[in-house]
């Protein structure tokens, strides 16, 4: 098949196209604006391959994105380009209304079109992958030992979940009125190698590593859902192929860690990668810091009908994940001079 990836050089959509390209045989063609967060370096192992293209372009831009679609005519859309950092959401929500919302859209209309007007056999085998986040079901409560599963009600907190929200609607829209086949899949938090680091995790190594403060919001009790990149790709490319269409999928591994204790054991493997380190213990470096504003407190998917219907499960345990993770920050220093500066 032809794929298209929007967002394909992120953190998530590079890990994406890496796998469609080595495990299978599908043509992928990767649309990125490269805004900060995006880095063709995440792509660099798969550059040279036949089946992959890459066309520098925004999904805001109706004219190209027809072209595009025009010129490659594909099976398959998996939507991932989106703005996804909660603090800059806060600081500037403007880009996410554009990106998130206006973007998906575009991307969207442009859709319909291409594929009412496709045969009928390329017809029924086309569908279009929004991938969106477990924040538009917003904060589960302190005390809640609920899990959200896909029929629960939309509660966004931050800009960047609500403009989430706003697309997942406008994709739900464009399947009951037009048709347009669609999937939308929930993921919970993301962890991995190539991970822009104002994300926590690559934060947290890099301060650590330099001897910088490690921030933390207010008491670090706040308990986030963790799933290792590779783990989400494999979920995705599975419902790609077996998921229904009109319907939802949650992806999670099942990993509800309070963000106090994630950091401290990022420190402590830290402490015994660098035993000498004038900055060990790492976890004198934590500095707890005034609140995130509408900061939610907890997040848990409810996976069994990902489990059940796709046949999904997570792979390998949280803790080597995270150490893998670690070790390949420490020995990637090459790819964090590749990115613009956080």
């Amino acid at each position: 098949m032809k794929i298209i990836v929007t967002g394909g050089a992120g953190f998530v959509g590079s890990a994406l196209v890496r796998y469609l390209i080595n495990e299978t045989h599908h043509q992928v063609v990767v649309i990125d604006k490269l805004t900060y967060a995006s880095n063709l370096e995440s792509l660099r192992d798969v550059s040279d391959n036949e089946r992959f293209s890459f066309i520098r372009s925004d999904i805001c831009n109706r004219s190209a994105m027809e072209d595009i679609f025009e010129n490659y005519q594909p099976d398959r859309v998996i939507h991932l380009a989106a703005e996804s950092h909660v603090d800059r959401s806060i600081s500037g929500p403007e880009d996410f209304i554009k990106n998130n919302i206006i973007g998906t859209y575009v991307l969207l209309e442009v859709s319909n079109l291409f594929w009412s007007s496709l045969p009928e056999n390329k017809k029924n085998n086309f569908k279009l992958l929004h991938v969106s986040t477990d924040e538009v079901y917003g904060d589960l409560g302190e005390n809640s030992q609920n899990l959200t599963s896909e029929n629960s009600a939309y509660a966004p907190s931050s800009p960047y979940a609500a403009s989430k929200a706003s697309s997942d609607h406008l994709v739900w829209a464009w399947w009951r009125t037009y048709g347009l086949p669609v999937v939308i899949t929930h993921c919970s938090n993301n962890f991995g190698p190539y991970q822009y680091p104002e994300k926590l995790i690559p934060l947290v190594i890099l301060n650590a590593i330099s001897g910088k403060n490690i921030p933390i919001y207010g008491n670090g009790e706040q308990v986030r859902d963790w799933l290792h990149v590779d783990d989400h790709i494999r979920a995705i490319y599975s419902i790609l192929e077996k998921g229904k269409i009109g319907d939802s999928y949650n992806i999670s591994s099942n990993n509800e860690v309070k963000n106090i204790d994630l950091v401290t054991t990022i420190c402590s493997i830290l402490d015994d990668i660098f035993p000498e380190s004038k900055n060990k213990p790492h976890n004198n470096l934590i500095e707890f810091v005034e609140d995130r504003l509408g900061h939610d407190f907890r997040y848990a998917l409810d996976t069994k009908k990902l489990n059940k219907e796709i046949g999904w499960k997570s792979e390998v345990g949280f803790e080597d994940r995270l150490k893998e993770t670690v070790l390949w920050y420490v020995r990637n220093f090459k790819w964090l001079e590749t990115i613009q500066k956080y």
